[in-house]
């Protein structure tokens, strides 16, 4: 069906919609040829629209999940009709959306699939904005990070949009550090400078990003979202500083371009000039008080961070974990540097874990260049990733996992990088190079592994199977390494790939480190990553 409204239509709500959108009086349309209410639609319909909402706004909600084709906004109704470019994008965002309300103005907002498969808009008035954010929205798609909510100015920006952002976090329920916030906010874009700092009894901070852009998107995703349940809710604007000074790198102020500042005396450090304009810096001091089990808002199933989809420049989740055993949140101290890419892995089964295995299970999330088991603590081990980014995107997802009986942990090493052991050092070969391996996922820039990167899950993907091999031989492979194996099928459009379901996750933890580049026969080498889907 083809969902083409003239101007006397505006009026019209979607057939998927619920009974008390239904129940309002209004003179509502129904198309003929609607499917069944609510299956699949490449055409998604949003309720509860601010009315102040731009149209940019409402395109950076299906932005991080492919290309935004047409948009319909009906402020009236407080409604409006997104357009993806394919069914598969519509899709995996409802699935993202529906168990992480998101808002738009601090405002939550519904979605759910229309019962029409595109949108036809050309006989329609006042497309302009909407034509002139969709071409913002390309500009996106292919390569710059930009959103406006008007016709773009030069550099597709408006006025008063800058690279430094300043950030309130209010109902500090928990500390929230300056990891936090890079963790968070790299995401969409490099960081180049925070300082974080108190006025009026509330924790704030200014970031600049090395392009204006960056920021503008991550003001659009982040402004308003909460960093766990129902606290510390994040309230952005674009600050009228162009760039920030910062004197220190300590756990208040950070410049990561300059990693040879001194650390000072661990007071937060702006210039005169800034601690003039945003009061004299001061330092939160409540302890952890949360109480056990209190997750963060916005996530994966267990326990992670405010999730953000993958799109150019910002993969992965943020990266605030805690740990499904007990609640506890795991947000790295201040002694690890948010630059480094080696990463302190800890509580670790001796008996089990090797170099290898820690080699293939990180390396699921990065390029692991070298992994050291310490020689007098079996249980502790360095991981050096390929960058910054792939160690904190590794940290995000395994922290807190369970891997051969106990609870993983990983944060951020004091270490910058992991030494090889001297000639005739003693090592037992707890000490191994990866940097020229093969195995490397993300070698290639713009793999499509970038675009399949997911938290750890009981479902795996399995590519390379040869023909020869049936549904019995891949069960008896992964039923033979201890798993219990709940359900099989191959893709029906392409029988080289297949979903395999294990019991649990920690099952499929340690199947995919023993069996990922299994050697299947005919030159076929299995390859296994965690799968988003379930069988």
């Amino acid at each position: 069906t083809v969902l083409q409204l003239l101007p006397s239509d505006y009026n019209v709500v979607d057939n998927c919609s619920f009974s008390n959108i239904l129940a309002n009086g209004n003179d509502n349309k129904k198309f003929k040829g609607d499917r069944s209410p609510c299956s699949p639609s490449r055409v998604l319909h949003l309720r509860k629209i601010p009315n102040d909402v731009t149209e940019a706004e409402v395109i950076s909600l299906g932005l991080p999940f492919g290309k935004v084709t047409n948009l319909l906004m009906l402020k009236g109704k407080s409604q409006a009709f997104l357009e993806m470019a394919s069914e598969e994008a519509a899709v995996t965002m409802v699935n993202y959306y529906t168990p992480v309300t998101p808002h738009l103005r601090s405002q939550p907002v519904y979605i759910q699939y229309s019962n029409h498969r595109e949108l036809k808009t050309d006989n329609l008035p006042n497309q302009a904005r909407t034509q002139a954010a969709l071409q913002a929205v390309n500009a996106v798609q292919s390569g710059a990070l930009a959103l406006t909510g008007a016709p773009a100015t030069e550099g597709g920006l408006l006025p008063g949009q800058s690279s430094v952002l300043r950030i309130i976090v209010e109902n500090l329920f928990y500390p929230v550090t300056l990891e936090v916030l890079y963790q968070i906010f790299s995401k969409f874009g490099t960081v180049l400078k925070i300082i974080t700092f108190t006025k009026n009894n509330q924790f704030q901070a200014l970031l600049q990003y090395a392009d204006p852009m960056n920021a503008n998107y991550a003001k659009m995703a982040l402004d308003g979202q909460n960093i766990y349940n129902a606290c510390c809710t994040l309230r952005i604007d674009f600050s009228k500083l162009t760039s920030l000074n910062v004197k220190y790198n300590n756990d208040k102020s950070r410049d990561f371009t300059r990693l040879d500042l001194p650390s000072g005396d661990g007071q937060p450090s702006l210039d005169p000039n800034m601690a003039a304009a945003f009061g004299t810096p001061g330092i939160i001091s409540s302890p952890y008080a949360g109480a056990a089990g209190f997750a963060p808002a916005i996530g994966f199933h267990q326990a992670a961070g405010l999730s953000v989809p993958s799109l150019p420049g910002a993969l992965g989740p943020l990266a605030i974990t805690t740990s499904a055993v007990t609640g506890r949140m795991a947000i790295p101290g201040v002694a690890g540097v948010p630059g480094n890419s080696v990463l302190l892995v800890s509580n670790l089964n001796p008996d089990a874990i090797t170099p290898h295995g820690l080699f293939i299970l990180f390396g699921v999330y990065g390029d692991v260049h070298r992994v050291k088991i310490m020689f007098n603590k079996k249980e502790n081990a360095l991981v050096q990733m390929a960058d910054a980014t792939q160690a904190q995107l590794a940290m995000s997802h395994l922290n807190g996992q369970r891997l051969y009986g106990k609870v993983l942990r990983a944060t951020l090493s004091k270490h910058q990088t992991v030494q090889l052991p001297r000639e005739g050092q003693e090592d037992q070969g707890l000490t191994k190079d990866y940097s020229n391996s093969p195995l490397h996922r993300f070698k290639k820039p713009g793999s499509k592994n970038f675009l399949n990167i997911f938290p750890p899950s009981a479902t795996l993907h399995l590519s390379n199977i040869p023909p020869s091999v049936t549904v019995d031989d891949l069960k008896n492979l992964f039923a033979d390494t201890g798993c219990t194996v709940k359900a099989f099928k191959f893709f029906q459009k392409d029988r080289k790939m297949a979903l395999i379901q294990l019991g649990t996750v920690e099952e499929a933890i340690q199947a995919l480190i023993e069996l990922h580049n299994h050697d299947l026969g005919e030159n076929h080498h299995l390859r296994v990553s965690f799968s988003k889907s379930t069988i």
